[in-house]
């Protein structure tokens, strides 16, 4: 695709509110669209740019033998309850269903994905194996805008290990 078919045009100056260097220079590029503070959107370049290094990360996940998944972004707060994090995370975006249930914007994964494997292993046999998920993080950050890519890509390695002796 050339540049001078592409909607979104390089600027000089980057906005007068930008504080990270980064975004600064996507902004200029024409890589992102700054819609509010930390919240970015992806403009054709930015967006292809995304996509290839996403191939490169799930080929080279597919070569070591790890299995894709996607957990879903909206999160009930049972299984942040037994981990005392629904109400020990300070920013998360948070609402009521109509039946009025509790549900969360999904910052991490650790609790689902944990859930999720105490349904599907049964025997230390089934160790190991490696997932991971590439999503777009909901994580707010200071520095939101640095490095979003890499947040975006999550890995998790389950290896066997010895347990000890039960008495």
């Amino acid at each position: 695709m050339r540049q001078s078919a592409i909607f979104s045009k390089t600027r000089k100056e980057a906005p007068k509110d930008e504080v990270s260097q980064n975004a600064a220079l996507l902004i200029r590029a024409g890589f992102v669209h700054k819609e509010m503070a930390g919240v970015y959107s992806l403009l054709p370049f930015g967006l292809r740019v995304l996509n290839k290094i996403t191939g490169i990360i799930r080929e080279e996940m597919n070569m070591l033998g790890g299995q894709e998944i996607s957990l879903t972004s909206l999160q009930e707060p049972s299984i942040w309850n037994s981990t005392g994090r629904w109400e020990e995370i300070d920013v998360w975006f948070k609402t009521k269903f109509k039946n009025g249930a509790d549900v969360g914007l999904a910052t991490t994964h650790e609790e689902p994905l944990t859930n999720l494997l105490k349904e599907h292993l049964s025997s230390y046999k089934d160790l190991p194996f490696s997932v991971f998920q590439i999503q777009t993080s909901h994580a707010p950050r200071i520095s939101a805008a640095a490095s979003s890519t890499a947040r975006t890509i999550l890995s998790y390695p389950v290896q066997r290990q010895r347990l000890p002796a039960s008495s």
